[in-house]
C-alpha cells in the first residue's frame, strides 16, 4: 500500500511540474522541466494559439499556473508597477493590479522597471517591484499583503532578481547598488522572518560597475538546505536554517548576472561583462578557493558577455551568450566542447524541455537544439519582435513575452 501511495504521489508531482511554470527558471528553478510534445517549429502565423498586445515593454518572463498566465509590467516611467493575469485559453486579460511609486529609482534603458519575474504557488502570486517593494495577490487579484518599506535599490542599471519560495518563505535578493541584502518573508503575511546584510556585494557608488543580478538557488546537502548565490568576486553558500555563511569561493568578476548551476556537488557560476567562470566542489568551510575550486576560466578573449543563465544536461552546461554564441561546456572541468553562432544578441536563459534545448535572442528568433557534444540545431523560429525575456513552458505550449506581445505557441487548449 505504501509503495502504491508513493507511486501515486510521484505521478502527481510529475503532472504538476508538467502543467505549471511557477517561477523564472521553471518548476525546479534550474531551467529544466518534464514537458512533452512541445512545438519545435513556429513563426508569426504558424503554430500560434494566440497573441495579445501588451501596454509596455518589459524583461520579465511569464509564469503559468493552471489556466492563468502572469507577467509583471510598468507604465508611467515606473510610477505604476503591476502584475497582469491572462487567461491561457485565449489570452484575455483577467485582471491587472498596480501599485504606485513616487521615488526616483534609476535603471538602464534596456532594463525597464519590473524586470523581476513573479512567482506563484497556486494560492498567491508574488512580485518584487524593486524599490517599490514586494507585493502578494491571491489568484483572483485581491491584495494579500504589500511591503513597501524595504528600502531603495540604487544602481544605474536597475534590478532584475526574481524571488524564490522555500517552504513557507519568500526569499528575495535585494540589490545591486548601495543597499544589498537577502530577506525572507512569511509568504502568507509578508512579515519578516530573517534578514541578512551582504556588505561584500555593495557598490561604493550607484554608477560603479559592481554588483549581482543573480537569483539564489537552493541546494539539498544531505537534508540540510544551502542557499547558493553568485556575488561580485565570489560564490557564497549559506545555511538556510541559521543564515550563517558555510563557505565562499573566489574568482568571479565584479559583475554577475547568471544563476548558479548545480549538479550533485558541483557548482558553476559565471561572471558577466567578459568576466571569469568557475567550478567549485561543494563542502568545506570558510574560504575554500584553494581546496575546492575545480577550475577557473579567466582568459578575457574567450569569455563573452553573459546575461542569460545556462542549463545543465548530464555532464554538460549549455548556454547562449550575449553576443549570440551558444556554448557546450564540460561542467566538471570548464572545458569548452563547442561554440557556435546562433543569432543576434541574447539575454535569454537556456531551458531543457521535451529532451531539447530552447532559447530565444533579442530579435525574437527562438532556437531549438539537441543537447549533445556535437552542435545540432533543430530549428529557427522567428517572431521579429524585441525580447529580453526567457521562454516559459506549460502543458505542451510555449509562452513568449516580447516588447509588443505575449505569445502562446502551440495547439490551442
Amino acid at each position: 500500500m505504501k509503495k502504491l501511495l508513493a507511486i501515486l504521489l510521484c505521478l502527481c508531482v510529475t503532472a504538476l511540474h508538467a502543467a505549471n511554470w511557477p517561477a523564472w527558471r521553471g518548476p525546479t528553478n534550474d531551467g529544466v522541466c518534464t514537458e512533452k510534445d512541445l512545438p519545435v517549429t513556429w513563426n508569426t502565423t504558424e503554430n500560434v494559439a494566440w497573441k495579445v498586445a501588451l501596454p509596455s515593454a518589459g524583461n520579465s518572463t511569464p509564469i503559468i499556473w493552471d489556466k492563468k498566465v502572469f507577467i509583471t509590467s510598468s507604465v508611467e516611467r515606473g510610477r505604476k508597477r503591476g502584475v497582469m493575469c491572462f487567461d491561457r485559453t485565449d489570452g484575455k486579460l483577467l485582471w491587472q493590479k498596480d501599485i504606485t511609486y513616487a521615488g526616483n529609482e534609476p535603471t538602464h534603458k534596456d532594463n525597464p522597471f519590473c524586470s523581476a519575474t513573479p512567482i506563484t504557488d497556486g494560492e498567491r502570486v508574488i512580485a518584487h517591484h524593486g524599490s517599490a517593494g514586494i507585493v502578494a495577490y491571491d489568484m483572483d487579484g485581491n491584495l494579500l499583503w504589500q511591503r513597501n518599506d524595504l528600502g531603495e535599490l540604487n544602481h544605474i542599471w536597475g534590478n532584475a532578481t526574481s524571488p524564490i519560495f522555500h517552504d513557507d518563505l519568500v526569499i528575495a535578493y535585494c540589490g545591486p547598488g548601495l543597499n544589498v541584502f537577502l530577506i525572507a518573508l512569511d509568504k502568507k503575511t509578508g512579515k519578516d522572518v530573517w534578514k541578512l546584510d551582504l556588505p561584500q556585494a555593495k557598490a561604493k557608488t550607484p554608477d560603479q560597475f559592481y554588483g549581482s543580478w543573480s537569483t539564489p538557488v537552493i541546494r539539498d546537502a544531505g537534508g540540510k538546505k544551502e542557499l547558493i548565490l553568485g556575488l561580485p568576486k565570489q560564490v557564497v553558500a549559506l545555511d538556510l536554517a541559521t543564515q550563517k555563511e558555510i563557505w565562499t569561493c573566489s574568482g568571479l568578476g565584479p559583475l554577475v548576472y547568471t544563476n548558479p548551476l548545480i549538479s550533485g556537488d558541483t557548482i558553476v557560476v559565471m561572471s558577466g561583462y567578459s568576466g571569469p567562470a568557475l567550478g567549485v566542489r561543494a563542502g568545506g568551510s570558510g574560504d575554500v578557493t584553494a581546496t575546492h575550486r575545480l577550475w577557473l576560466v579567466d582568459q578575457k578573449k574567450d569569455l563573452p558577455q553573459r546575461v542569460g543563465s545556462g542549463v545543465v544536461v548530464g555532464d554538460h552546461i549549455y548556454i547562449l551568450n550575449d553576443p549570440g554564441f551558444a556554448q557546450c561546456i564540460e561542467m566538471k572541468t570548464g572545458k569548452e566542447i563547442w561554440r557556435e553562432k546562433l543569432g543576434g544578441t541574447s539575454w535569454s536563459s537556456m531551458c531543457h524541455a521535451d529532451g531539447k534545448l530552447y532559447v530565444i535572442d533579442m530579435k525574437g528568433e527562438s532556437f531549438v537544439l539537441q543537447p549533445s557534444t556535437e552542435f545540432k540545431l533543430l530549428s529557427r523560429n522567428p517572431l521579429n519582435e524585441l525580447t529580453r525575456a526567457s521562454l516559459a513552458f506549460s502543458n505542451g505550449q510555449i509562452f513568449i513575452r516580447t516588447y509588443q506581445h505575449l505569445w502562446c505557441i502551440g495547439a490551442k487548449k
